[in-house]
C-alpha cells in the first residue's frame, strides 16, 4: 500500500487558561527536511517531536507549529511596579510632565516589565501530546488517501504500457520479415552473384542485433514486478522508482534496435506513459 508525501493534520485543544494548535504540513522530498516552530515554553520537547515525527512521517519536507494561545486571566508577564515609581520620580526631576506621558515614557525602560519563565504541567503537556499523536494520525490517513489516487493512475499507466508491449510483441516478426525483405532486395539491386550460404549466415547476424526478445521477456517482468510492489505492506517510493528505471532502461533499448516506424511509434507511447509514472512517483513515500 503506497502513501503520498503530501499530506495535512490538525488538532486543537482547549486548557483551563490557554488554547493549543497543532499543525503538521507536508510534501515531497528526497529525505526527511523537518521544520519546527513552537513557543519557547516548549522548546525542551522539542527533540522527543522531532523523534516522534520522525519514526511516523519517514520521509518528506515537513512543517510542524505549535501555537499557544492565552485565553485566561493568567500571564507571565509583570509590570515592575517599584521600577516603574523610581523612572517616573527621576523623569519629573528632569522634565516637568504629565503623569500619564510619564508613565509611557517610564514603561519603555529596562527592567520595568518582567517575565517570568513558565515551568512546563506535565498534566497539561500530556494532554497535549495526545493532541500531536492526533494531528500525525490525520496527516497519515491524508496521505493513504493521496495514495490510494496515486495506485490507481499506476496501474492505468501500467496496464497502457503492457498493451503497448503486447503490440509490439504482434508486430515482430512483421517487422523481422521486412528487415529480410529489405536485405533481399538491396542485394537485388546489386546484380551480383553471392555464396548464398554466406549470405544467409551475415542475414541472421544481422537480424540478431535487431533481436529485441530479451527486452521484451525483461519489460513484462519489470511491469509484473511493478505491479506486484505497489500491493505490498509497505510504501517504498524509491523500489518503485528503481523498477522504472529498469523499464525505461529495455524500452529505450527496443527504441533503438526496432528500425521500424511502426513500432517506434509504439515506443514513444510507452515513453510518454512511463514519464507520467516517473513525475508521480516523486510524491511517492
Amino acid at each position: 500500500m503506497i502513501q503520498s508525501m503530501t499530506g495535512y493534520g490538525k488538532s486543537v485543544i482547549q486548557l483551563p487558561t490557554k488554547k493549543i494548535s497543532i499543525e503538521v504540513k507536508s510534501l515531497n522530498s528526497k529525505n526527511l527536511d523537518l521544520n519546527t516552530r513552537m513557543p519557547s515554553l516548549y522548546r525542551e520537547k522539542e527533540l522527543s517531536i522531532r523523534k516522534l515525527i520522525a519514526s511516523k512521517l519517514v520521509r518528506g519536507k515537513i512543517d510542524f507549529s505549535l501555537y499557544m494561545e492565552i485565553t485566561g486571566e493568567e500571564t507571565s508577564t509583570q509590570i515592575n511596579k517599584t521600577v516603574v515609581k523610581q523612572y517616573i520620580k527621576q523623569l519629573k526631576e528632569v522634565v516637568d510632565g504629565d503623569e500619564t506621558e510619564l508613565l509611557k515614557m517610564a514603561i519603555r525602560l529596562p527592567d520595568a516589565v518582567t517575565t517570568e519563565r513558565d515551568e512546563i504541567d506535565e498534566d497539561e503537556w500530556s494532554q497535549i501530546s495526545k493532541e500531536i499523536d492526533s494531528s500525525l494520525e490525520k496527516i497519515q490517513q491524508y496521505r493513504i488517501d493521496e495514495g490510494k489516487s496515486l495506485e490507481d493512475e499506476f496501474i492505468t499507466r501500467a496496464e497502457n504500457i503492457s498493451e503497448l508491449l503486447d503490440q509490439v510483441i504482434e508486430m515482430d516478426p512483421d517487422r523481422i520479415d521486412g528487415v529480410r525483405e529489405r536485405l533481399n532486395k538491396g542485394i537485388a539491386e546489386i546484380k551480383e552473384k553471392v555464396d548464398e550460404n554466406r549470405f544467409e549466415q551475415e542475414l541472421v547476424y544481422y537480424i540478431e542485433k535487431f533481436d529485441i526478445t530479451e527486452e521484451k521477456v525483461r519489460l513484462k517482468n519489470h511491469l509484473d514486478y511493478f505491479q506486484k510492489a505497489l500491493k505490498s505492506d509497505d510504501s517504498n517510493g524509491k523500489k518503485l522508482g528503481f523498477i522504472s528505471q529498469e523499464m525505461g532502461r529495455e524500452i529505450n533499448t527496443i527504441g533503438s534496435k526496432s528500425n521500424y516506424a511502426p513500432m517506434q511509434k509504439l515506443v514513444v507511447q510507452m515513453k510518454d506513459e512511463l514519464e507520467k509514472i516517473k513525475e508521480q512517483l516523486l510524491n511517492v513515500l
